[in-house]
């Protein structure tokens, strides 16, 4: 029913440009709230689920790509993903960076840190902004890694090896991938001082902008694909042609992109057919062992295959790197 009101002339073109800001600004809106209670945690949560329930209904009203509908069978291994591998690492995360800052404040009186240089007199927005872009370098140099250096990319490749992109596959990241993103995105706010919520919003700002560049909806950006990371940049960045797959690093901006030459805009339309060169192991515990194995790595570079895999894929011409 909802399908046959947004139809296919002005409502839909109308829908296509108001979705993606109202979804962005409708979560962090229900942040803010969130934040304010005594469980900011939990009502966080719900929040977040909720935009990822109107993504996936929206998905399939109006998507930018019918074949991405298709089930791939890999919905329980992204899930599996999302809430034992990035979930956990990222629940870890907030756990050290909780308790480095209480340690902080604890020692700061008798041992000074020369490097709390954090602007703390600044209004709340604009401390946001600077922790931003900083945390943003530190994610841009991560992705940038993992994509042109062959070691790194054996982690990374996991994310890359979906063949559609839609709400469930957001998190599908092997926590070695994470693991590094984290380091080198929130290290540096740690070092200068940063305060706490600032690491809260810069997490919901993340959170928010993963789950929507990977979605699955007919949307138009315009001139938001010049500030923000948008499904129009990213579905780029899953192309297998690594002219384009290795463009628009940015995890949450891409001013990292436009300042260092790997911004990539195209009239032309995404290709639907994305993945990896390689294979990736098909169960979930086979994917978290795979880069360590030197097989494995093999396979992810497209050099060998599992044999369960041998029969129905030809060898590939290249590997992404």
């Amino acid at each position: 029913m909802l399908e046959n009101v947004i139809g296919e002339g002005r409502i839909r073109r109308l829908a296509s440009w108001l979705i993606w800001p109202s979804l962005y600004a409708g979560g962090l809106s229900g942040t803010y709230f969130a934040l304010g209670t005594k469980t900011p945690l939990i009502c966080f949560n719900a929040v977040y689920l909720s935009v990822a329930l109107a993504v996936g209904i929206l998905e399939r009203v109006m998507p930018f790509e019918e074949s991405w509908l298709k089930p791939d069978g890999q919905t329980l291994n992204n899930l599996a993903h999302t809430v034992l591998t990035k979930g956990a690492v990222q629940i870890g995360a907030a756990t050290v960076a909780t308790s480095s800052m209480a340690a902080a404040m604890t020692l700061e009186p008798v041992i000074p840190t020369p490097l709390q240089m954090w602007p703390n007199d600044w209004p709340l927005a604009t401390q946001l902004v600077l922790g931003l872009v900083l945390a943003e370098l530190g994610l841009y140099t991560a992705h940038r890694i993992a994509h042109e250096r062959r070691w790194f990319w054996r982690f990374h490749a996991l994310h890359h090896s979906v063949e559609r992109l839609w709400v469930i596959n957001t998190g599908r990241f092997h926590f070695m991938d994470t693991v590094f993103k984290i380091a080198l995105g929130q290290t540096p706010l740690y070092l200068l001082g940063a305060p706490l919520p600032v690491f809260l919003w810069f997490s919901a700002i993340t959170a928010f902008t993963g789950l929507l560049i990977h979605c699955n909806i007919d949307v138009r950006t315009g001139p938001l694909d010049y500030v923000f990371s948008t499904p129009a940049l990213h579905r780029w960045h899953h192309s297998k042609v690594l002219a384009e797959g290795n463009r628009n690093c940015g995890e949450n901006l891409v001013i990292w992109d436009l300042l260092l030459g790997t911004y990539y805009r195209s009239a032309r339309r995404p290709p639907a057919d994305i993945g990896i060169h390689g294979h990736i192991a098909p169960g979930f515990l086979g994917q978290l062992v795979q880069p360590f194995t030197r097989n494995g790595v093999r396979a992810i570079h497209g050099l060998n295959f599992y044999p369960a895999l041998n029969r129905h894929h030809p060898a590939p011409p290249a590997t992404k790197t």
